[in-house]
């Protein structure tokens, strides 16, 4: 396994000096706000897809334009939680012997300014969502507080281990939440759901861990890269990867018989997303360690992509049959046949 250069090497006496001529600009601020990630709020989607597919009450008057103002707002959110961790990060940044290029630690950006920035655009953020709806608002700022609660110390979660996986997967039911709240605050998606869409951000980010350790493949490097791994091993990690893929595929079922039971159907290819990024995570210098690579991975995409036509689709469509299958055959331990807790169409 390809090991990782050793990090406690200090840039050269010639690079420090043309670090020091640095100055900040108006680049080095708009890098810190990493507009390039933007593309991950694609996790929004689910939630607008869902409610749409769920809630024949849904209002669509004018749903164009809070699917745009809403993907606008999660994203200064975003940037928001991006430029607090450069900011904080960059300490440590400095005697990387890659990272001390990035824009805090190579003197591009100002620090008062970007703190300035991290408010600014966390209040323009609250601010466009707050023309969408009041719910939809105070879900967008939850997922600026839980930035705080990863970065910032006393709490820095990302240093705590197991806790920085469920920290930073949070943002999934977050994001998805705010994608309903898109769509319609006369109700909210169910807890069943969110807790799954939890477990299956879980799930991948515990191997994007696994992959990181597996490739560093040194555990006092590992620890001193991020200080969760001085707990860890790689079979730990696969345990963990393993507990989150059976609670997410769980509370998924059990959405799935409480509100849409067509979406059972939606499980292999589910169950494939979830193989063929397990086998990517256990590649030599894995993409799972750097999501935006994901795209090189033609398998995976392709999994995705049918996944995601096979769950629209059965949103879409009802399939009576599913009633019949699944209606139960033996008594309930309430005594009945436990056919009022199917939904009916």
């Amino acid at each position: 396994m390809t090991e990782m250069p050793d990090d406690s090497r200090q840039p050269s006496a010639e690079h420090a000096e043309a670090l020091a001529r640095v100055r900040p600009s108006w680049r080095g601020h708009l890098s810190i706000a990493r507009v390039d990630h933007w593309f991950k709020n694609v996790f929004v989607l689910p939630g607008i897809v869902v409610a749409l597919g769920t809630d024949p009450g849904v209002d669509r008057t004018g749903l164009g334009w809070r699917i745009a103002i809403g993907f606008l707002a999660v994203c200064l959110i975003a940037s928001s939680n991006y430029t607090l961790n450069e900011l904080i990060d960059a300490p440590f940044d400095k005697h990387h012997p890659t990272k001390h290029k990035r824009p805090v630690p190579s003197g591009q950006v100002s620090i008062p300014l970007g703190y300035t920035q991290w408010v600014a655009l966390m209040l323009a953020g609250v601010a466009v969502a707050r023309s969408v709806s009041v719910p939809f608002m105070l879900t967008v700022l939850a997922l600026w507080v839980m930035g705080c609660v990863y970065n910032i110390p006393p709490v820095r979660s990302k240093d705590l281990p197991y806790v920085d996986v469920l920290s930073e997967a949070i943002n999934n039911p977050i994001r998805m939440l705010a994608g309903w709240f898109i769509v319609t605050d006369s109700t909210i998606a169910p807890s069943s759901l969110l807790l799954s869409y939890w477990m299956i951000g879980c799930y991948f980010m515990a191997l994007k861990r696994y992959a990181e350790f597996r490739n560093i493949n040194n555990p006092g490097r590992a620890a001193a890269y991020r200080k969760s791994f001085a707990h860890f091993t790689a079979d730990r990690l696969l345990v963990a990867v393993m507990f989150y893929g059976s609670a997410a595929m769980l509370f998924f079922g059990a959405f799935c018989m409480r509100y849409r039971l067509e979406l059972i159907l939606a499980f292999p290819a589910i169950a494939l997303v979830m193989a063929v990024y397990l086998s990517v995570a256990m590649k030599e210098n894995s993409a799972a360690q750097n999501p935006e690579r994901l795209y090189r991975e033609p398998g995976l995409m392709a999994a995705v992509v049918t996944a995601s036509l096979v769950i629209v689709i059965l949103l879409a469509v009802d399939l009576p049959v599913m009633q019949r299958i699944f209606t139960p055959t033996a008594p309930t331990s309430r005594g009945g046949t436990g056919a009022a807790f199917y939904p009916q169409r």
